[in-house]
């Protein structure tokens, strides 16, 4: 099953050996990042919130520019600098002892980041093939987490509030990971070039923009499915899910680690089946499908923190279950949302509509940490479950009210047809008309 879905071409695979690699770094660390500056460096749960939606904030800004250099320049001149950039802002934050500093290594966090996503993605997206893309992500995605989630019990065993050395470790070791896609990606010099090169004829055209990306409706529509829903998700995971796991439902850190390989687990073991489950069908009704799933995970943490009625052992084990129920519907988010976005997108402007998507996580990134870190902080956790399960749920109206805008190629309900090599049209052109 996993040699099904790996993709033809080798320098596809090395992206994604890479990628599995870095993600054992980034795993160390993004669990512990609410604990580390607030129990460890003694900043409190409000500027938490404030230092990583500053990252969403300074990631929003630059996302735009980060599409129009790839397509214009290529995703290679413009990842190769962003992960050194990364790199630095991660070891960085191994010093981090004031608001200051915090908010310094934030900005070079966010400014390496900016392109990483968008990049990648239009890379897999030039190495693939239309049929074979949905797979593709959806292995890139299982191979993020399986580095994550190995990443996650390595943090969770080392780190100790009482000994901040053992975060530092954990730091420079994130460091090194983004070290590791950037050589391969030095290996590979023909991969990561500009898409489409000008031609003679494209000086009298109007020059492709975001424009063009906006004007898309289902494109829009897609949009707007994304920041909903990751508002109310994913970017609840560094500060709302660890708050609430650790301030109201009481939990140790330790649980967190076991709560990320749980998550890591469902997604290793249920990924692939749901690849191969997904193949020939809605792609609309999987996105609503994320939204239940999402919904159901943050209710179950919401029970775990109930008036404290629930014994340690038990509120450990909610912790852990929510992880794994919205483990359930990554596996269904990962390979439809990048597939969807790249058949909507012509190749002159994959780069900046991958942007557009990456620009969904900045925006999240701000409003999520802002509004989780004040309201658990102050004793509203409850308030904060209510509204990340209402979220989670119009996110899944959005999905279903996108459907009707997709052809059945677009929305995956009928395999892509099969592009005629341009030698084998022109030959066919050549041919005289039958008498």
């Amino acid at each position: 099953m996993l040699r099904a879905a790996l993709p033809a071409r080798p320098e596809a695979r090395r992206i994604l050996a890479g990628t599995l690699l870095s993600a054992v770094g980034r795993g160390m660390t993004l669990p512990f990042l609410f604990i580390y500056l607030h129990q460890v460096r003694g900043l409190s749960a409000t500027t938490v919130g404030l230092v990583v939606g500053w990252i969403g904030v300074v990631s929003l800004a630059l996302s735009p520019g980060a599409g129009t250099l790839i397509d214009r320049f290529g995703a290679r001149r413009v990842m190769l600098p962003c992960l050194l950039v990364e790199a630095t802002g991660v070891l960085s934050l191994a010093v981090v002892d004031s608001a200051g500093k915090a908010f310094a290594t934030a900005t070079a966090v966010a400014v390496g980041g900016s392109a990483l996503w968008s990049g990648q993605s239009t890379i897999l997206a030039s190495l693939t093939g239309e049929d074979e893309r949905q797979r593709v992500f959806g292995l890139q995605f299982t191979l993020v987490n399986l580095g994550i989630g190995i990443g996650g019990l390595i943090g969770g065993a080392l780190v100790r509030v009482e000994r901040p050395g053992t975060f530092q470790l954990l730091y420079v070791l994130d460091a090194v990971g983004y070290l590791v896609p950037l050589a391969i990606l030095l290996s590979m010099p023909a991969v990561g070039r500009r898409l489409v090169e000008p031609s003679i004829t494209d000086a009298d055209r109007p020059a492709p923009g975001y424009g063009q990306v906006l004007r898309d409706r289902p494109f829009r529509r897609l949009f707007v499915f994304g920041l909903v829903l990751t508002t109310c998700g994913y970017a609840q995971i560094e500060i709302g899910f660890t708050a609430f796991a650790t301030t109201v439902s009481e939990v140790s850190p330790r649980v967190i680690g076991w709560a990320l390989a749980g998550n890591t687990f469902t997604i290793v073991l249920a990924q692939l089946f749901v690849i191969r489950f997904l193949q020939g069908r809605s792609r609309t009704l999987a996105l609503a499908g994320v939204g239940v799933l999402f919904a159901a995970a943050w209710l179950v943490l919401g029970l775990t923190g109930l008036g404290g009625w629930a014994a340690p052992a038990v509120a450990a084990m909610g912790v852990v279950a929510c992880a794994m129920v919205f483990a359930l519907g990554e596996t269904l988010l990962s390979p439809v949302m990048p597939a969807l976005t790249n058949a909507l997108a012509p190749d002159e402007l994959r780069g900046r509509y991958n942007a557009a998507g990456s620009m969904v996580w900045g925006i999240s990134a701000i409003a999520g940490p802002v509004t989780a870190g004040p309201l658990i902080g102050t004793g509203h956790g409850g308030l904060w479950v209510v509204l990340v399960v209402a979220g989670s749920l119009a996110a899944s109206g959005v999905a279903l009210s996108l459907r009707p805008l997709l052809t059945p190629q677009q929305d995956g309900r009928r395999p892509a047809p099969t592009p005629v090599p341009v030698a084998l049209a022109e030959a066919r052109a050549a041919e005289p008309e039958p008498a």
